[in-house]
């Protein structure tokens, strides 16, 4: 059975919007686009890398797919970079239509969360999700996501899409692991709990 694994860079104040750059994702006015580049540590990098695990797929919604697909593949080589071309992608989408542009990206039918708890029944390995806030939620209010990855970052914004609804379901995790970067960034791994 395989996993999902959702991978985020947060505020104190569980902003999860546009942490790569200031053009990211302007959706309701936001502002503070690129709010996660002065932390930018090697440590994040080792965690991040470790946490996939050999195994692994990628996991996306639309809005974070096309944003990757459109920056990823005009990058230099560079591990990050040729790992992100060279992995299978699934794709949640009521938009999209297959073909996709990307390398190795595959179209998921239907409804995300039913297409997602299938994947991990008929494969192993890591699914890994990025950003995708939609997706994320979708999945949670499923019980379909084995273990968060949260890099919490010094930083309260106040305004922003969050990773956690205020409405979202009753979730019970444990702490797997923590480490604190040089930045002030803590990445905190939270497992599932057996029932």
């Amino acid at each position: 059975m395989g996993r999902v694994v959702v991978i985020q860079h947060l505020t104190l104040d569980g902003v999860m919007q546009a942490p790569g750059h200031p053009e990211e994702d302007p959706r309701d006015g936001f502002e503070h686009g690129g709010w996660c580049q002065a932390d930018n540590d090697p440590v994040m990098q080792d965690v991040i890398g470790a946490r996939m695990g050999a195994s692994w797929s990628l996991l996306l919604g639309r809005t974070t797919y096309e944003r990757f697909a459109d920056f990823w593949p005009r990058q230099g080589a560079n591990p990050f970079t040729d790992a992100l071309n060279r992995v299978r992608k699934y794709v949640a989408s009521t938009t999209l239509t297959e073909p996709l542009g990307w390398v190795n990206s595959t179209l998921l039918k239907g409804d995300a969360a039913d297409a997602v708890a299938a994947l991990r029944e008929q494969e192993e390995g890591t699914f890994v999700v990025f950003g995708s806030g939609v997706l994320v939620r979708s999945l949670a209010r499923r019980d379909l996501v084995d273990e968060y990855v949260l890099q919490v970052h010094p930083l309260v914004l106040g305004s922003g899409r969050r990773l956690f609804p205020e409405a979202g379901p009753l979730a019970s995790f444990r702490l797997a692991d923590s480490v604190t970067t040089a930045t002030g960034v803590i990445i905190a791994t939270y497992q599932k709990k057996e029932s």
